[in-house]
């Protein structure tokens, strides 16, 4: 079988929900992957099998009000596949993908509690966009997607 990275298919909901929580250590995250995510945007998000087990994903579309622009909602990484290129390679397939529909750059959001996705979102070429505050040396923007919700907001110019 071997490995396979396809575009996301509706039927791929219930596979990605059921181990999405323990990929985030018992976090709730699941209910941030709402199946419209998989019916609406299979053009641009992706999975990654091996041997018909999923070992990534990636949730992204291409933004219906802001010309140009592409989105990428959710990544996730089977904790054991870590740092194997996994996480690069799915965002350089988005890139491509997007680009081919006139995308310049691309945003995305972390918590700034996750060290690892801003190391991450940095090697990969994302700068951090201005924000209005500051906490343990990150920049964030309060209350971005609610009360007590702050995010670090990123963005990365693609270059054809």
């Amino acid at each position: 079988m071997g490995t396979t990275v396809r575009a996301i298919r509706e039927s791929d909901h219930e596979k990605v929900t059921s181990v999405v929580n323990e990929w985030w250590e018992g976090r709730n995250m699941a209910w941030l992957l709402p199946r419209l995510f998989f019916r609406h945007f299979g053009d641009t998000s992706f999975v990654m099998e091996e041997d018909r087990e999923l070992v990534a994903f990636l949730i992204g579309f291409v933004s219906q009000s802001r010309e140009g622009e592409a989105y990428i909602h959710f990544v996730g990484v089977h904790p054991g596949r870590r740092k194997e290129g996994i996480g690069r390679r799915l965002y350089e397939l988005f890139f491509e993908e997007v680009e081919k529909k006139g995308c310049t750059r691309v945003g995305c959001i972390t918590s700034p509690v996750n060290e690892g996705s801003i190391a991450f979102h940095k090697a990969m070429g994302f700068s951090l966009k201005e924000s209005d505050a500051d906490i343990d040396g990150v920049p964030v923007h309060r209350n971005y997607d609610g009360p007590d919700r702050d995010r670090v907001v990123f963005e990365r110019m693609l270059y054809s």
